[in-house]
């Protein structure tokens, strides 16, 4: 991060922080100044992992037309190796949509029980 400047720089711009800020107010602006450094290379962390991603996602999309172009048949290891990435990404996501499928009960026995109890309500104060 500090790769262009030497000890002197460093030196010179601490002492004109000292000066302008002064002891009080320099330890709080050097705070500030890391939270922002720590902020914008977490950003650029983040931004540099999506892109990542997005290129992965081009290079398996790229090896699935060449792998459905050969026929699926006589593939390269490495065009079997994304064409199997691609089927267990596709499995892991059907199976993650079944189990919640499974596991939510229905909303309509709630809804009925709801509007019998209100009926049962109204009758009682009639």
């Amino acid at each position: 991060m500090l790769d262009g400047f030497g000890f002197f720089e460093l030196l010179v711009i601490a002492v004109l922080g000292l000066i302008v800020l002064g002891p009080e107010r320099l330890p709080v602006a050097v705070r500030t100044v890391s939270g922002w450094v720590r902020a914008i290379k977490r950003m650029a962390g983040s931004v540099k992992n999506e892109l990542e991603q997005e290129l992965k996602i081009e290079q398996l999309h790229a090896d699935l037309k060449k792998a459905e172009a050969k026929g699926l048949k006589d593939l390269d290891p490495d065009l079997q190796k994304s064409v199997q990435e691609l089927r267990d990404a596709a499995a892991s996501v059907t199976r993650s949509y079944q189990d919640t499928d499974t596991s939510t009960p229905t909303a309509a026995p709630k809804e009925e029980s709801t509007a019998s109890s209100t009926d049962a309500d109204a009758k009682a104060k009639e």
